[in-house]
């Protein structure tokens, strides 16, 4: 919950971004659900560059998915080291925090819908290995 109260309360300098150039979508999900990359978004946060990789994921829906927080977890940190650190490397990409977040739907960045189910967990990415960041 602290993420969430930074990323939308925090003080945003710039936020921008970045064009998916095709469809991403993860293989070989740990809970085998399908997740494809909706948007990558760029901005500041408390002086901090953040990468916000956002993806799709119809499986974790409340009501009809089959994948809880647990099995997404697992699903999350697969997705910061198979899609995140390639295309941080592809684009030549800089951050001090990467935010790898999987919603149920397509909703905008910083919009609420409490019908969406949302996960999302931070990372800092250092020798191309995604660390864990708990805040």
């Amino acid at each position: 919950m602290s993420l969430l109260r930074r990323c939308c309360i925090g003080a945003i300098a710039s936020l921008f971004s970045l064009t998916v150039p095709f469809v991403v979508a993860a293989k070989n999900m740990p809970s085998g659900q399908s997740v494809t990359l909706r948007e990558v978004l760029v901005d500041t946060v408390d002086g901090e560059n953040w990468l916000r990789f956002r993806f799709v994921a119809p499986s974790i829906n409340k009501d009809t998915g089959g994948v809880a927080y647990d099995n997404a977890f697992e699903d999350i940190q697969h997705l910061c080291t198979e899609i995140v650190v390639p295309y941080i490397a592809e684009y030549d990409l800089k951050s001090d925090l990467v935010v790898v977040s999987i919603a149920d739907q397509k909703n905008e960045f910083g919009e609420t819908n409490p019908e969406t189910t949302q996960f999302f967990e931070a990372f800092r990415v250092k020798n191309n290995i995604c660390i864990w960041e708990a805040l």
